[in-house]
C-alpha cells in the first residue's frame, strides 16, 4: 500500500511511504497501516466534542457482509429504479450475514425510502416505506450514535411523514455525532432549503462536496439551491459536474432542462430533454418541462397530458411546476393539493423550486405551506415574469387537459 500525503493546492507531495504487510485479516491491516500513518506524520487523530466514532465495518468483521455492503453502496449512488433495486438486495446479504450490521440497516432505510418517494405510489410505496421505517428502527436500536440510522429516520420524516421540523432535529444530530461526514452534511443541507434557509444550505452543501466530491448527488442538490437563487451560472456547472460523475441518473438531466429554461435557453433545454433516460417517469417529466418553452403549442399540451395520465400518482408536485411554468396558479394549487393527498416527496423541493415560487406571494402558497409545515418566508427567488418568447410565453392550455387531480 503506497500512502501519499499531497498538498491540495498545488499537487505537490509532502510525504510518501510505502507499506508491505502479509494479508491476514482486512481489517486488522486496516488499522495498523492507519496507526503506521499517523505514527509516521506525528498526528494525533482527535475528534470533536459530542462527537461519537463512526465505522462501516460489520460488528462480526464479517468481510463478505462488508463487501455485500459496499456493493449496495454503489448502486445506491446511481439513483436510477433498477439500482435502488440492486441496493436493496445486497443490503439484505449484508444483514443476512450479519443481522448486527447497523449500517446496513440504516443503508436499507435510506434505498427504500428513496426508491419509495421517486418511482413507487399507493400501497407499494406505503409498504417500502413501512420496511425503511423498521430498518431505521433496527438500526437505531442497534447503534443509537450511528449518524446514519439518524440520517435514515430523517428522511423518512421528510419523504413519508412530511415531518420537517423532526427531521431537522434528526439531521442535525447526525451531524452532532458525526461533524466531519459528507452525507450528514449533505442531508442537512437538504433539510435547510426545504426549510426556507437556501443560502445556509448552499454554504454545507459545499462543505459536503470539498470532503467528498466524487459524491453525485451533493453536486445536484447545490445546482438546485443555487437555481433557486438565480445563480445560474453556477448552477450549471455544478449539475454538468453531476451528469459526469453519475450519467446514469435521470433527475440530473431534468434538473439541467430546468437550468437552461431559465437561462431563456429553448435549445439547450430541448436538447438537455432529449437526453433523459428513459426510466422512472424522468422522460415524461423532462419532456413536459421542455416543450412549455418549444415555442410548439400542441406538442406543450400533449407532453404535459401525458405527464398527468401517466405520473399523476406519483409525480403531483412536477406536475404543479410545470403548470407554474405555464403561469396557471389555479392548476397549481390544485396540483399542490393532490401532492398533499398523496404524500409526495416533491413538496420538500417548495422552497427551491423557482417556477412555484413565483407565486410565493400568493395567500394560496402561504396556506399550502401551513398546511404541511413549511415557513411561509424563505431565500428562494422566483422566476420573473419573462418575454414572449421565453419561459412564460406558453398560455395555458388551449387543448382540455386533467386540470382537477
Amino acid at each position: 500500500i503506497v500512502v501519499e500525503l499531497i498538498k491540495a493546492v498545488d499537487g505537490s507531495t509532502v510525504w510518501s511511504q510505502r507499506y508491505e504487510r502479509p494479508y491476514r485479516d482486512l481489517f486488522s491491516l486496516q488499522d495498523e497501516i492507519t496507526g503506521a500513518v499517523a505514527s509516521a506524520l506525528q498526528t494525533e487523530l482527535a475528534m470533536d466534542a459530542g462527537a461519537v466514532s463512526q465505522s462501516d465495518r460489520p460488528p462480526s468483521g464479517n468481510l463478505p457482509a462488508y463487501n455485500a455492503y459496499l456493493q449496495a453502496k454503489f448502486y445506491y449512488e446511481r439513483r436510477s429504479e433498477a439500482d435502488y433495486q440492486r441496493a436493496i438486495e445486497f443490503y439484505a446479504e449484508a444483514i443476512r450475514l450479519d443481522p448486527q450490521y447497523a449500517l446496513a440497516h440504516a443503508g436499507m432505510s435510506y434505498a427504500l425510502s428513496e426508491s419509495a418517494g421517486y418511482y413507487l405510489s399507493g400501497n407499494e410505496a406505503l409498504q417500502a416505506y413501512a420496511q425503511a421505517r423498521t430498518a431505521a428502527t433496527t438500526a437505531l436500536r442497534l447503534a443509537p450514535d450511528l449518524a446514519l440510522a439518524h440520517g435514515a429516520h430523517a428522511w423518512l420524516m421528510v419523504n413519508a411523514d412530511q415531518d420537517y421540523v423532526g427531521a431537522e432535529s434528526e439531521f442535525k444530530r447526525a451531524l452532532q455525532l458525526a461533524p466531519n461526514d459528507s452525507d450528514a452534511k449533505a442531508d442537512l443541507g437538504s433539510i435547510l432549503a426545504t426549510l426556507g434557509q437556501v443560502a445556509q444550505a448552499i454554504e454545507i452543501t459545499r462543505e459536503s462536496i470539498a470532503s467528498d466530491p466524487l459524491h453525485s448527488e451533493s453536486h445536484t442538490a447545490l445546482a438546485s439551491f443555487l437555481s433557486s437563487l438565480g445563480r445560474l451560472d453556477e448552477a450549471r456547472q455544478a449539475i454538468l459536474k453531476s451528469i459526469e460523475l453519475q450519467p446514469t441518473a435521470g433527475w440530473e438531466r431534468v434538473q439541467l432542462a430546468i437550468i437552461e429554461i431559465q437561462r431563456g435557453d429553448a435549445a439547450a433545454a430541448l436538447a438537455a430533454g432529449r437526453q433523459v433516460h428513459d426510466e422512472g417517469g424522468w422522460v415524461e417529466i423532462g419532456d413536459a418541462f421542455v416543450q412549455q418553452v418549444s415555442g410548439k403549442q400542441m406538442q406543450a399540451d400533449a407532453a404535459l397530458k401525458t405527464l398527468v395520465d401517466t405520473q399523476a400518482d406519483i409525480s403531483s408536485f412536477q406536475i404543479a411546476e410545470v403548470f407554474a411554468l405555464r403561469a396557471d396558479p389555479d392548476r397549481v394549487f390544485e396540483w399542490l393539493d393532490h401532492a398533499i393527498e398523496i404524500r409526495d416527496p416533491g413538496i420538500a423541493r417548495l422552497w427551491f423550486d423557482p417556477f412555484i415560487l413565483r407565486y410565493k406571494h400568493d395567500p394560496r402558497f402561504i396556506a399550502f405551506c401551513e398546511k404541511v409545515g413549511l415557513p411561509a418566508t424563505g431565500d428562494g427567488l422566483s422566476v420573473p415574469a419573462a418575454s414572449p418568447d421565453q419561459v412564460a410565453a406558453i398560455r395555458p392550455a388551449s387543448m382540455p387537459i386533467a386540470a382537477t387531480p
